[in-house]
């Protein structure tokens, strides 16, 4: 096989969900396409590359830069809930839903020894004060019911345990054990959300 093509479908292999094999199938088709999609794709590619970047406030990536989100400059999303989320496809796979309608806080992974994440490699520090500035009376924890997830919740308490009138939540009935927002439809989603328990 070709060198520069054999790179081309390990990188695209190293993504998440996709094998050697889907790789394989998506390299090809690009390669072979005569409309331009490959330029496209990789045009498109850079740009992102080049100007999105996470807001500083919530972690979610925005092009604007330097500033704040669009969930973080929206005025109606002030409303004093706060979703803690693991990444951005959570957030996704929320607003697709809309069960949710508040701001949004993405930690960037979960604790966990076996993978070596620690306390320092999420995104807590600016929490407490997030808590405070914005006004939040409500933190909703929508994370993966794992023992990761479970894990990472407790912690994330018991850094901002001492703000004064806040209340923890997390998802209820709909999210089995093990269970990512991602695999979850609509419907189960809104009942979690509407059922969510008090911690």
């Amino acid at each position: 096989m070709n060198p520069k093509i054999e790179r081309l479908i390990k990188q695209f292999a190293r993504l998440p969900r996709l094998g050697s094999r889907a790789a394989s199938r998506i390299v090809l088709a690009l390669l072979q396409d005569k409309t331009g999609r490959a330029e496209n794709l990789a045009n498109a590619l850079l740009d992102a590359v080049a100007t999105i970047r996470p807001c500083p406030n919530c972690g979610v990536l925005t092009d604007v830069d330097g500033g704040l989100c669009e969930f973080c400059r929206d005025p109606s999303r002030a409303n004093g809930q706060l979703c803690i989320v693991r990444d951005l496809s959570d957030v996704w796979t929320l607003e697709k839903s809309a069960v949710f309608h508040g701001r949004y806080h993405i930690l960037g992974g979960l604790l966990s020894g076996v993978a070596g994440t620690m306390p320092t490699d999420l995104n807590i520090e600016n929490l407490s004060d997030r808590i405070k500035n914005e006004n939040i009376h409500e933190i909703i924890f929508a994370l993966p019911n794992t023992v990761e997830g479970k894990t990472t919740q407790h912690y994330v308490m018991s850094v901002i345990s001492a703000t004064p009138d806040v209340r923890f939540s997390e998802l209820a009935s709909g999210v089995p054990l093990g269970g990512d927002l991602d695999y979850l439809d609509d419907g189960t989603l809104s009942l979690a959300f509407d059922g969510r328990r008090g911690l």
